[in-house]
C-alpha cells in the first residue's frame, strides 16, 4: 500500500474517534480538528470498528473516498458507535472497555482469478445486481478462514449463497488496509 500514516497522524485519529464519541454520550460539543497534516486530508475509504473485550460492538465504514479522513473518521465513530443497525447504542458505561480500530483502504481492485486472494492481505467485496457484501482484510485473519471461506462468508453478508462469487454475473473486489487500533499504542 502506497498511501502510509505517521504514528503521530494514526494516534490523531484514533483521539479524534474517542473524543468524538465522548463528546455525543455527554452532550456536548464535538471535537475540532486542528493541525492538519497533508495526509489527514486524503480522500480514501476507511472504516471504524468498535470492539469490547475483543467482541465487535460497531463497525461503519466506507469503500469510496467520499471524505477526507480528518472528517471521515469522526462520522464513521458516531455511526459505529450510535447507528450500526446490529447494535444497541453504545453507553457511557461501556466506553471504557471498547477498543477502536481504524482500517484505511486502497482502491478496490476486480478480482478475475480468486487465486488473487491473499487472506491476511486483501479485504473483499462481492456484488451481483443489489446485493453487495464487504469484509476487512482482518476478518479472515480472525476467524481462521482460507481464501474460499472468506469468499463465501462475504457472499453471505451480502445476501447471496455463499458459493454466488462462482455466478458470472458476481463481481469480485479485493483491496488492502492500514489497520490500527489504540491497543497499538498501548492507549
Amino acid at each position: 500500500m502506497a498511501f502510509n500514516l505517521s504514528d503521530e497522524e494514526k494516534k490523531y485519529l484514533l483521539r479524534l474517534a474517542r473524543e468524538t464519541i465522548e463528546a455525543r454520550l455527554n452532550d456536548q460539543p464535538l471535537p475540532k480538528p486542528e493541525a492538519l497534516t497533508p495526509n489527514l486530508k486524503v480522500k480514501t475509504g476507511a472504516f471504524v470498528t468498535l470492539n469490547k473485550r475483543r467482541h465487535l460492538r460497531g463497525c461503519i465504514g466506507y469503500v469510496l473516498g467520499l471524505k477526507p479522513l480528518y472528517q471521515a473518521i469522526p462520522d464513521l465513530a458516531l455511526s459505529a458507535a450510535f447507528n450500526d443497525p446490529r447494535f444497541p447504542p453504545l453507553t457511557k458505561e461501556e466506553l471504557d472497555d471498547v477498543e477502536i480500530e481504524i482500517s484505511v483502504l486502497t482502491p478496490l481492485e476486480k478480482v478475475n482469478d480468486p487465486n488473487e486472494i491473499e487472506v491476511g492481505k486483501h479485504g473483499l467485496m462481492v456484488r451481483q445486481g443489489f446485493y453487495e457484501g464487504l469484509l476487512l482484510p482482518q476478518v479472515a485473519t480472525e476467524y481462521g478462514w482460507d481464501k474460499w471461506t472468506f469468499l463465501g462468508e462475504t457472499c453471505l453478508k451480502a445476501g447471496l449463497p455463499p458459493d454466488a462469487w462462482k455466478d458470472q454475473d458476481t463481481e469480485i473486489f479485493k483491496f488492502s488496509a492500514l489497520i490500527f487500533s489504540e491497543e497499538d499504542f498501548g492507549d
